[in-house]
């Protein structure tokens, strides 16, 4: 049938199977939107900004695990675009992007709101394309959806010129069917790897798995947690990882890097094999590379060639879908329990109070870990999808947030995106419509795209805000206190009145600044029929521990000072924690480590030379 190049969008997102876009209508691109009024079983939601749109279509995608779909016109529509599409890139979520272009004849001539678009994106996208005719539009598309979720996922942009929508052309679907012949998104290791893979991890006395969002995206939490059972192997997350493994599970210990748990950064620097599962070594994830567990051999399983060795040399690569790998290697995997490695991480971790306690006493002032600790436990029987920002409420969520279920926690890793959770936790809404959704922002991150309260209202939708607000930008005056001597430029920051702000879109805000009225503010939001705005005001110079300093190695962390462990578990006792050497006193007494029960802190002892492995105490391996 001959259609406008315009229905050939309409016609391929239908066929597609999506059932939403998020756009912003503009010159270049107001054919297409007259169209779309032919296609009401596709909705369309009216964003405030584009970057909004890549966004949702980003927190969209992460959500329900298909295709995102964003909409903008050219120029500034498109350029506004780019940030949420490196987002996507970094993070390996499908988007397809769909942006109009001045037309073909005026390409060139800096025509009014002309950008060349393709050419700015070429690094931050997986592919895109420059369409000028209405019979190119339709493969154009098909590809532009077969590249973005096949493989590695990432975001494809197609750029479609004015002229190329209003002409016609014979739309034929199955004729546009992709073909690529220089695209080969399916690896297949050797035989010979996956018998190195077994023998290594058959061999090992001290295996770590280190889970990633390619646990996720390829659907294989059971297989990993099978591997895990019989070979007797703990599990440590990234980030992006956090939901892959339940946080319940025995195996489970919790998330690695620059703000992961203390106890597992070691036992990554005293592993003698590494298994990496859909996880790209990332700088936040290694620390210095030079003395990143130079013990360990390495095995790499990842669906993307480019990654292996990029970062970190390894023993064994595997090439190819998660799946498909485990299916393969898991018959090999003789049965193990490894009780001396497990005793000798739990002897590190101790009783993690702080991490494992289901409340953190109240000091009487309120802290962010207060609040997304409270929060985790009134939302534990609900469904709920907890999205977030960029900063020090990222990590805390992180670290005080269990996330039982995969593809629970949304949030901006690879890019650090601020502005990001908002927008994308209503593309997360409409993805699933019958959960929970709660976004955990900061104040400077919110007041970055806030105007998008304006599409949630419009919508009718109902997300649950979680401001953060502790009047700096958190996590930059953290690094000010460390490494800059507490000199603050730029960092202290003022903001609206949150609730006012939410009133003023028509939605309901709460303020809460004391721990005993977090229940009662999380319930209000609950009971409300719309999005809901919370202003929690939190001590302002709180800070993220552990921490890795930039360049250091993964163990050489800035542990928790004695204060801050006393305002959590209401102690009063006198204790130390190590002092790492970059900021440690000329004369620095022996390190002593705090042993840290559910309630209180017991007396301080000495940490002693590690001993031999057959005298570790075993315990349990929560």
């Amino acid at each position: 049938m001959k259609l406008t190049g315009a229905e050939i969008i309409w016609e391929c997102l239908a066929k597609e199977g999506v059932d939403v876009v998020f756009g912003y209508p503009g010159g270049a691109i107001l054919p297409t939107y007259d169209a779309m009024t032919k296609y009401p079983q596709i909705h369309h939601v009216l964003v405030r900004h584009e970057q909004g749109a890549t966004h949702m279509a980003d927190g969209y995608a992460r959500a329900s695990g298909k295709v995102g779909v964003a909409i903008a016109t050219s120029g500034p529509g498109a350029t506004n675009m780019v940030t949420g599409i490196a987002t996507a890139m970094m993070d390996s979520s499908p988007i397809v992007c769909i942006t109009g272009q001045v037309g073909s004849k005026a390409i060139g001539t800096d025509a009014f709101q002309e950008t060349d678009v393709t050419g700015v994106t070429l690094p931050v996208t997986k592919h895109n394309y420059l369409v000028t005719k209405p019979g190119d539009i339709a493969r154009a598309i098909r590809e532009a959806f077969y590249i973005a979720k096949s493989g590695r996922p990432g975001p494809v942009l197609v750029d479609i010129t004015k002229d190329a929508q209003q002409l016609t052309a014979e739309f034929d679907w199955e004729a546009a069917a992709p073909r690529l012949p220089g695209y080969r998104p399916s690896y297949h290791a050797p035989a010979s790897e996956f018998a190195r893979a077994a023998e290594l991890i058959n061999s090992a006395k001290r295996p770590l798995i280190l889970a990633g969002q390619g646990i996720l995206k390829s659907g294989t939490t059971a297989e990993v947690l099978k591997l895990a059972k019989t070979a007797g192997i703990p599990i440590t997350t990234t980030l992006l990882g956090i939901g892959a493994i339940p946080a319940s599970s025995e195996y489970n210990l919790g998330m690695m890097g620059m703000h992961g748990e203390a106890w597992v950064n070691v036992a990554i620097q005293e592993a003698d094999l590494l298994i990496a599962l859909g996880m790209r070594f990332d700088d936040r994830v290694t620390g210095n590379l030079k003395t990143y567990a130079v013990n360990a051999k390495k095995i790499h399983v990842d669906i993307d060639p480019t990654e292996i060795n990029k970062n970190v040399p390894v023993d064994c690569a595997l090439i190819g879908d998660l799946r498909e790998v485990l299916a393969l290697i898991q018959p090999q995997i003789k049965k193990a329990t490894h009780e001396e490695w497990w005793a000798l991480i739990n002897a590190e971790r101790g009783d993690a109070a702080v991490r494992d306690i289901q409340s953190l006493p109240d000091s009487g002032n309120l802290y962010a870990a207060h609040v997304i600790n409270d929060l985790w436990r009134l939302t534990q029987k609900r469904d709920t999808i907890v999205v977030t920002d960029v900063g020090q409420h990222q990590m805390w969520e992180a670290q005080y947030f269990r996330h039982e279920k995969p593809r629970s926690l949304i949030t901006s890793g690879g890019l650090g995106t601020m502005g990001f959770a908002l927008p994308a936790a209503i593309g997360a809404k409409f993805a699933c419509p019958e959960k929970d959704v709660w976004v955990v922002v900061g104040d400077g991150g919110f007041q970055m795209t806030s105007c998008e309260l304006a599409t949630a209202e419009q919508e009718g939708i109902k997300v649950n805000v979680a401001i953060i607000n502790n009047s700096f930008l958190g996590m930059v005056r953290q690094w000010q206190e460390f490494f800059y001597d507490k000199r603050y430029a730029a960092t202290p920051m003022t903001g609206p009145d949150f609730v006012k702000l939410a009133e003023a879109y028509r939605l309901k805000g709460l303020r809460c600044n004391k721990r005993s009225d977090v229940k009662t503010t999380v319930e209000q939001t609950l009971a409300a029929k719309g999005t809901v705005v919370i202003d929690f005001v939190v001590e302002k110079e709180d800070t993220v521990f552990p921490m890795v300093p930039a360049g250091a190695a993964l163990d050489k962390m800035i542990r928790r000072p004695k204060q801050d462990v006393m305002l959590e578990s209401g102690s009063d006792k006198d204790w130390e924690m190590p002092v790492p050497p970059a900021i440690a006193p000329a004369a620095e007494a022996p390190a002593k480590v705090a042993v840290v029960t559910k309630a209180k802190v017991t007396k301080p002892v000495a940490k002693k030379a590690a001993a031999p492995v057959a005298k570790a105490k075993k315990t349990s391996r929560r």
